[in-house]
């Protein structure tokens, strides 16, 4: 079983000048249950379809699934997808032996700016660069597929 270990941050900082790599991104949810979310995505030229599981008590590590599937495909998913989508453009941006992937959001987002890092194991030590803001790892309102359903604009002054 494949499981994703990673923190969340929101960024307070400048981070663009280290980026080495960006993409648009742009995603939907055929399903929100907590136990399980399934996502489609449109990332660059690639689709792509993800489940993920729920999280453990930290927030930190859950299972993850994907596969690439023709753009195709993402398009009519998206069109029997939840309400709402996810627009994004998705910074690479490397900090000591690890990657970040900063992720700048669009449309009812628009402001959010938030980092992800992968990491190992979760008491995986990691480089803090000065951008790096407050910790939201666990923090549901900042799941993506959350901030479909409660968009950033909503509930932040």
């Amino acid at each position: 079983m494949a499981q994703e270990i990673e923190r969340k941050f929101l960024v307070k900082g400048e981070f663009k000048p280290f980026v080495h790599k960006q993409t648009r991104i742009t995603q939907g949810y055929l399903s929100l249950v907590p136990e399980r979310t399934v996502r489609v995505r449109i990332k660059g030229s690639k689709g792509f379809i993800t489940i993920k599981g729920i999280g453990n008590d930290t927030g930190t590590s859950r299972y993850e699934w994907e596969k690439e599937i023709p753009v195709a495909e993402v398009d009519e998913l998206l069109k029997i997808c939840e309400p709402g989508v996810i627009d994004k453009t998705r910074y690479l941006v490397k900090s000591g032996a690890h990657t970040f992937e900063v992720d700048e959001f669009y449309g009812e987002n628009q402001g959010l700016v938030v980092a992800e890092i992968e990491l190992n194991a979760e008491d995986e030590t990691f480089e803090k660069p000065e951008w790096l803001g407050e910790e939201v790892t666990g923090d549901v309102r900042y799941f993506n597929s959350m901030l479909m359903k409660n968009p950033y604009t909503k509930w932040m002054p």
